[in-house]
């Protein structure tokens, strides 16, 4: 499977602009991840891609092959669905075996390959069971077995977890991950679960109302957001208005000084190419995690407040931080051994690498 590119794809429902000069380029052998809230164009942009949708202008290509108007099968493509798509009244291995049986595959053939994908999905001996005497988490599994079975060089995943148990979640993750990397395939997968896109993918594209806002690998994109958008949806963060001081450098990192109702901030620039005015307004984005406590004295990025409320959750303890202008602050510790009381003072501050300034 070589590289899959979308070029400049526009696509409206009506008055909706479901994709707007959407372009994205996915590498052979990727797990890529669409990624954004509901309405936001990833699931249009995959059917493109897959071929269950044309787009009013733009175009698809696998490889130097303009695909835009062929259906899914004749672009060597497997999608597999969020409702997986079973027929209740047809065994495991029928299931598996429809897609060979359309294509007029010898029956003999059909055997091996359907007995080769269930193993590839660690349903070897499961043929003749009933798809609802499944569980959610082996139903999937057969799902990815189907799609697998005509050996395609494209997995086309559309939200295909969602139905599952947390536990489930978590296994089949690594199972979609290690049947693609083992199968050498090209895996474009669509979600809206930040955790599962971070957790997955090799690099991914961030969406918003049709357009594609980011691409790149998950640390990337978490450690260096271009707009509030993005570092408000891939994760949490905690976001103040603030104005531009100077320009400062550190380690020959650019970065700018700032000043807020809260204090003044040093951070880093994570956009190429912006140069904000002294004077300008922007938007300074500060991760949780990125927090610590610290009562040195250092005059910036400290945050002085009181303990609002704490939610406990074993490996980690959330605070929230009331700080002046009653700005809420979201604090994670990690590997808590001191539960923190509510109304307990306490200052905060966040070494200047973990202070991301945006556009406002």
């Amino acid at each position: 499977m070589d590289a899959i590119r979308a070029e400049s794809l526009v696509k409206n429902f009506g008055e909706t602009k479901a994709l707007d000069q959407a372009s994205i380029t996915i590498e052979k052998g990727e797990l890529f991840f669409l990624l954004g809230a509901s309405g936001c164009g990833k699931t249009t942009l995959l059917r493109c891609i897959a071929g269950l949708e044309n787009p009013d202008s733009g175009r698809v290509l696998y490889g130097d092959r303009d695909v835009t108007g062929l259906p899914t099968h004749k672009r060597e493509a497997a999608m597999v669905f969020q409702s997986y798509a079973l027929w209740p009244h047809m065994s495991v291995g029928e299931n598996v075996a429809f897609g060979l049986e359309e294509r007029k595959v010898p029956r003999k053939e059909i055997t091996q390959r359907v007995d080769e994908a269930l193993a590839m999905v660690h349903l070897e001996g499961y043929n003749d069971r009933r798809i609802d005497h499944m569980s959610g988490g082996q139903q999937q599994r057969v799902a990815l077995a189907r799609a697998l079975v005509v050996k395609p060089k494209c997995l086309l995943l559309d939200e295909p977890l969602s139905n599952l148990d947390a536990k489930l979640r978590l296994e089949m993750r690594r199972e979609i991950r290690r049947i693609v990397k083992e199968n050498n395939l090209t895996g474009v997968y669509v979600t809206h679960d930040q955790e599962e896109a971070l957790s997955m993918a090799d690099r991914m594209a961030v969406l918003d109302a049709g357009r594609v806002v980011q691409m790149g690998t998950p640390n990337d994109i978490y450690r260096n957001p271009l707009s509030a958008h993005v570092a408000g949806f891939i994760g949490e963060t905690n976001l103040i208005e603030a104005t531009v001081d100077r320009i400062v450098r550190d380690d020959d990192e650019l970065g700018l000084s700032v000043s807020s109702p809260m204090g003044r901030f040093n951070g880093r620039i994570s956009r190429r190419g912006w140069r904000p005015k002294e004077g300008s307004k922007v938007l300074v984005s500060i991760r949780p995690e990125a927090l610590f406590v610290d009562y040195s004295g250092v005059p910036i990025n400290r945050i002085r407040g009181k303990i609002k409320d704490r939610m406990y959750l074993g490996s980690h303890i959330q605070y929230r931080v009331a700080a002046a202008g009653d700005h809420l602050w979201s604090v994670t510790e990690t590997n808590p051994h001191v539960i923190r009381e509510d109304g307990d003072d306490i200052v905060l501050t966040a070494d200047p690498a973990d202070v991301i300034i945006l556009k406002a």
